[in-house]
């Protein structure tokens, strides 16, 4: 469980650091949300480094994590009710994850 908030949190940062800079450029926000952008995703690199296992892995096993969160940032940030092919695509991004995050390991 806390893996998978540690996932949350990350893709959280991630999304927050991209979607700054995108009402700034595309929707004439204010250049300070720039700063925001910068401190997220900075934060977004440093929770990666608090994942407890090899990066590569991490990285493999987030990439189904983001899709979700971002799948629900559709909904509830851009108003975007998702279709069943969004829910059924994040459904399966998370079985990916949980067969990445939760195979056995050679000791």
């Amino acid at each position: 469980m806390k893996t998978l908030l540690l996932f949350v949190a990350t893709a959280l940062a991630e999304i927050i650091g991209c979607y700054l800079p995108y009402l700034w450029l595309r929707k004439a926000g204010s250049a300070w949300l720039l700063l925001p952008a910068a401190i997220a995703l900075a934060a977004f690199v440093w929770l990666l480094t608090l994942h407890p296992t090899a990066s590569g892995r991490v990285y493999a096993a987030y990439g189904g994590v983001y899709v979700t969160v971002a799948i629900g940032w559709l909904w509830i940030v851009d108003a975007v009710r998702p279709t069943r092919w969004d829910l059924l695509g994040a459904l399966l991004c998370v079985c990916g994850m949980l067969v990445i995050m939760l195979s056995p390991r050679p000791v």
